[in-house]
């Protein structure tokens, strides 16, 4: 698991969301969670409204190539993913200047 979270045991789904983000992204799960397996993995915290629980961002790689962006939030030891899609290009502009 990501260095940011060497605690998290693993993934969660609700199959609401991955059946959402297969339809709207063609994103599957086992590609969302490659993102955070392979390297480079940029994590940054995204925005939420007030007493909401933290969201972060994860801009990464499928074991394709193919550049997601995956919005998740953390319970407990588990990494729950909120959506994955294709990064824009701005996400892929500000991924390139992140690894460098």
């Amino acid at each position: 698991m990501p260095e940011y979270f060497p605690d998290i045991e693993g993934f969660q789904w609700d199959e609401g969301n991955s059946s959402k983000n297969w339809k709207r992204h063609q994103v599957s799960q086992t590609e969302a969670e490659q993102v955070f397996l392979n390297r480079p993995v940029v994590v940054r915290a995204a925005q939420v409204r007030p007493g909401d629980e933290a969201r972060y961002r994860a801009l990464g790689r499928t074991d394709a190539g193919q550049l997601l962006v995956v919005v998740f939030t953390l319970r407990s030891s588990l990494l729950r993913v909120i959506s994955a899609r294709a990064m824009s290009r701005r996400e892929r502009r500000d991924y390139a200047q992140a690894i460098g």
